[in-house]
């Protein structure tokens, strides 16, 4: 038996109570008969106990139980060895005893658990998977399971592990381990042997200039000698092949380069094996800066073939690349590649969100320039309402402050069906209520959810209330099958005799339904009631043929969506189209401010102008140039780094009018674009990736106080980053990232930005790399563990002894308070007082029985003479 304390700084609170009674004896003893003393020191002992019980007192109880838990390293340098562990830790556990409680937990980058601790009979359960196995963190797993176990029990931990750790460190947990009742075992697993081979690292210059011949180097490792094809691609096209003769050990390949185009060039070096144990690390990225000429990134709609602004700009001072809009890249370091974007007449549903995003933070973060040019499938039309893209614009897509709309009615078919769940529902809910957001409070809504049958969600009514309306589209859930027709007669029936100037009815599936009733009825019956009907195909089982024909036949447009993510930019580009008067198409002469730059240009008058798409200026932006309404027709702002600009007319000459032939308009354009491009000095700051995975970003001059800095990655996404200044102009940088690129963007007020792609290897946990033995040896030696080969050790008697926790501080309360009644009684009554009590109970029975003898004496006396 052991008797403990939680807490004995409250021990110190007996300094001063004994000084307390010490005065009080010294000040009063002398005066202190025999009762006084008593009550004195049953009033020390009463406070002790009291000060004794506030320490949480308690006695350890021995018992026999005893705690023995498997934890097993399943990260991916243990891959192939987890049915040989099972079977170890099925046999072991065979030998257990009755009072053994046995548990499983599994850990990689975290910990799971198995099996729970448990003394019943069991069966090991298949293993489950782990989130992430390309970390080995055994500190983390030790300290975990070792919080799990009942601390005052004898513990075993069994550990089966490679030592090998790639987080955390162990060492930092061993003395907490050597001072608690837990013992460590451990189990050398022998791994399948398989042959590996590793890219090490990938080296480029950070910096190259155009025409310059680069070498680009690999470090390779390979467990035994063996060949294989190593593959060099540059922004994701495969430039040459080099078969390799590698031997055991390092090895080095060097690849020449000769960079023809200028910009980012993110270079990715690839081994392929014919069989290899981990694929993880056979590829490594590394990035290029090219200096040339400005690049420009000229995007075009899916109706031409080239943008009319390509034969504009003059392209000997900068290099143009006219793409589709369905050719947009989707990888970060192809937007900071280029100078400036121009999108001339893009429809918002052809470039999609994710897109949207990154050319978002290349503006914002990288000083990129972006411009949006006019056109029927641009700005509002374009379906670009609350996007990334309308985010930058110097103008918002929605006009405010417009008179003479149209009386406008909606009606959304939405498919959701269990084949919608997922980001297909969320996505088109999302849509349907930025509709919402862009019809006014008089325009009439309805919204039609379908699966097997029709939910009619919202009625065909005045849109009074649009907050109400989105919370009941976003609650709609998906299930069932589907059902198209009667959905889609039902929006039609409930249009039919609504009073509106326009009318129409946007229906989404992904699905297929047959049906023996007739559309052709149907949409003919709805044409005299002037409704018009658009179609959104979603995924590749939907039934494209029947959907793009009722939109033909419901005067409507037909969209084939393969990226879910351009569904809500079809719904506002939809609803936008409703009113029409997004298009102003009556002749102008647009009024030319913005400074001498942009009225020199226009010295010998201003050219007449025909349409143009109306917009809302932003509070901020400078609007170069306006119709007669006072919409912006020209207009540019700052966003973040960057510059962006808004031309709402076009470029082919239909909307501009004489623009496009007046003597200035070659001049205009390149004047807009040289004001589009980046104006910044690059400044060499340092950047240095850390063996703990951080990244020291310094000014070699010391001169920054002060630095800017934004980490992106690939995906466009702005990364959450921790900052600690070390030194002036020198800052450490932590964030949460895998394997793969990220951009930083470095910058302060005086020096201007600077610009990086750096690249993040693969985890340590898959190089080529020896077993750490000796880690697992100093576990067991510390912790008087054992290093087992026999599975029936695993439940051997422990070295220590288990316990119950047994509190006394109640008791000690209940003995305190007994005192405190003994000493209230002792004061109340007296101590003399208290043992007279029985004398006084003697005596009084004497007198009585004395006074009955006489009564019964004076009785029989009286009887006599009677």
């Amino acid at each position: 038996m052991d008797l403990r304390i939680d807490h004995p700084l409250y021990l110190l609170l007996f300094i001063p109570v004994l000084m307390y009674f010490g005065w009080a004896w010294l000040q009063s003893s002398k005066r202190y008969n025999k009762e006084h003393k008593i009550i004195f020191y049953m009033r020390v002992v009463a406070i002790s106990l009291l000060i004794f019980a506030l320490s949480a007192p308690y006695i350890l109880l021995p018992v026999k139980e005893e705690q023995v838990v498997f934890l097993v390293d399943r990260s991916a340098s243990m891959k192939g060895t987890e049915k040989d562990i099972a079977s170890w830790i099925q046999e072991s556990i065979e030998s257990s005893k009755d009072y053994q409680s046995k548990g499983v937990y599994s850990f990689a980058s975290g910990v799971q658990t198995d099996l729970g601790l448990t003394a019943d009979n069991i069966n090991l359960p298949v293993w489950s998977a782990l989130k992430d196995s390309g970390q080995t963190n055994l500190a983390n797993a030790l300290q975990l399971v070792s919080n799990v176990v009942d601390r005052n029990k004898a513990t075993r931990i069994v550990l089966f592990s490679d030592g090998v750790e790639t987080a955390g460190s162990t060492m930092d947990q061993l003395s907490r381990l050597q001072n608690s009742n837990i013992q460590i075992d451990t189990v050398k697993v022998d791994k399948p042997v398989k042959q590996d081979v590793a890219i090490t690292s990938f080296e480029t210059p950070p910096v190259a200039y155009k025409g310059e011949r680069q070498q680009l180097t690999v470090q390779i490792e390979a467990s035994t000698n063996t060949t294989g094809e190593l593959l060099l691609s540059a922004n994701d096209k495969v430039i040459e092949k080099q078969k390799v003769q590698l031997d055991s050990g390092s090895n080095t390949v060097t690849f020449r380069h000769t960079a023809k185009g200028d910009g980012l060039i993110k270079y990715d070096v690839q081994l392929k094996m014919a069989e290899d144990a981990l694929l993880e690390n056979n590829e490594l990225t590394s990035v290029t800066t090219v200096q040339g000429t400005p690049r420009i990134l000229l995007v075009h709609g899916d109706d031409v073939k080239s943008s009319s602004l390509s034969n504009i700009i003059d392209q000997s001072t900068m290099k143009v690349d006219d793409i589709s809009a369905i050719e947009l890249p989707s990888m970060q370091s192809s937007y900071i590649g280029y100078d400036a974007i121009i999108f001339d007449n893009v429809s918002g549903h052809l470039v999609g969100e994710k897109k949207m995003t990154m050319i978002e933070q290349a503006v914002k973060n990288f000083g990129m320039g972006f411009m949006m040019i006019g056109g029927e499938n641009s700005f509002g039309l374009g379906g670009y309402f609350k996007t990334p893209i309308e985010t930058i614009l110097p103008v918002e897509m929605e006009v405010k402050g417009k008179e003479q709309i149209p009386s406008l009615g909606l009606t959304i078919v939405l498919d959701r069906s269990g084949s919608m769940s997922g980001n297909k529902i969320n996505l088109a809910k999302e849509a349907a209520a930025r509709s919402v957001e862009l019809l006014r409070e008089e325009d009439t809504f309805g919204f039609i959810a379908f699966d097997d049958r029709p939910w009619e969600i919202i009625p065909p009514t005045p849109l009074k209330d649009k907050k109400q309306a989105i919370e009941q589209i976003l609650s709609v859930a998906p299930n069932g099958g589907t059902e198209i027709y009667t959905s889609l007669s039902l929006a039609y029936e409930r249009m039919q005799d609504i009073k509106l100037q326009r009318k129409h009815i946007i229906l989404l599936t992904d699905g297929q339904a047959a049906t023996n009733n007739s559309y052709e009825q149907l949409i003919a019956e709805g044409k005299k009631a002037n409704i018009t009907l658009s179609t959104v195909a979603i995924g590749q089982d939907s039934d494209r043929s029947l959907l793009q024909y009722l939109a033909e036949a419901g005067a409507g447009r037909f969209y084939d969506v393969a990226d879910e993510e351009t569904i809500p930019s079809i719904l506002s580009r939809e609803t936008s189209m409703l009113t029409r008067t997004y298009i102003e198409d009556n002749p102008f002469y647009p009024i030319i401010g913005g400074g001498t730059k942009w009225q020199s240009l226009f010295k010998d008058g201003v050219p007449k102008m025909n349409a143009y798409i109306a917009t809302t200026a932003k509070q901020t932006a400078n609007v170069i140039a306006e119709s007669e309404k006072d919409d912006p027709v020209f207009a540019e702002w700052k966003y973040g780094l960057g510059k962006t600009m808004a031309f709402t007319s076009d470029t082919t000459g239909k909307w501009s009018g004489d623009w496009a032939r007046f003597q200035g308009w070659s001049d205009f354009w390149n004047t807009t674009v040289s004001e589009l491009l980046p104006a910044y000095n690059e400044v060499p700051y340092n950047i240095q990736q850390q063996s703990d995975g951080s990244f020291i970003v310094s000014d070699p001059t010391a001169q920054s106080a002060f630095m800017d800095i934004v980490v992106v990655d690939e995906k466009g996404e702005e990364l959450s980053i921790n900052e600690e200044p070390l030194a002036p102009g020198k800052t450490r940088v932590n964030f949460e990232h895998g394997p793969g690129l990220v951009f930083f963007r470095v910058s302060n007020d005086e020096k201007g930005m600077y610009q990086a792609g750096l690249t993040i290897p693969y985890s340590t946990e898959y190089k080529i790399q020896p077993d750490n033995t000796k880690l697992l040896k100093e576990l067991s030696t510390k912790t008087d563990g054992k290093e087992l080969t026999d599975p029936a050790e695993a439940f051997r008697k422990l070295p220590t002894s288990s316990s119950n926790e047994q509190s006394i501080a109640q008791w000690l309360v209940f003995t305190a308070m007994l005192l405190f009644f003994i000493d209230i009684t002792l004061r109340r009554f007296g101590l003399t007082s208290l043992l007279n009590i029985p004398k006084g109970l003697r005596r009084t029975k004497k007198e009585t029985k004395h006074e009955d003898h006489l009564n019964v004496s004076e009785l029989l006396k009286n009887k006599k003479t009677r």
